[in-house]
């Protein structure tokens, strides 16, 4: 039986990041605490902002576009935290799906297959779920 674990997940970005607060439960439901898309700038507030929904023991960021500054401004501000860089591949294509899944697809968009279309918004947060979830699974 697993225990009861909060991780922050990150999807870096050069201009933004995704991030997400998930927590598993003891009965390994993981639940979505808290979840943004912000500024890559404005990372350090957001970090406080989420340990403040929720304190977290993991901080786990995706390889891709500006992972190291991420990793570094991270290290800088929260110096015990534990960082773990994962493989982010394949994640965008699976938060697009994800994305359609939280809204669901209304008018004209309905007729249209759900792989051609782009969601209106971004969904680096649900890359940051994405994440999350690979983790938690497997520990």
């Amino acid at each position: 039986m697993a225990l009861e674990k909060t991780v922050l997940a990150i999807d870096p970005g050069t201009a933004k990041c995704g991030m997400c607060l998930v927590r598993r439960e003891a009965d390994q439901q993981l639940k979505v605490v808290w979840r943004a898309i912000v500024p890559t700038k404005a990372i350090v507030p957001k970090l406080h902002e989420a340990y403040a929904a929720e304190a977290y023991q993991l901080v786990i960021i995706g390889d891709g576009t500006h992972s190291k500054q991420v990793v570094r401004a991270i290290r800088e501000h929260l110096t015990s935290m534990g960082i773990l860089v994962v493989d982010e591949q394949e994640t965008s294509i699976q938060a697009r799906e994800r994305y359609w899944e939280h809204h669901p697809r209304r008018g004209w968009r309905r007729f249209w297959p759900a792989t051609l279309q782009v969601p209106p918004e971004p969904v680096d947060d649900f890359v940051a779920l994405i994440l999350a979830e690979r983790v938690l699974q497997q520990a």
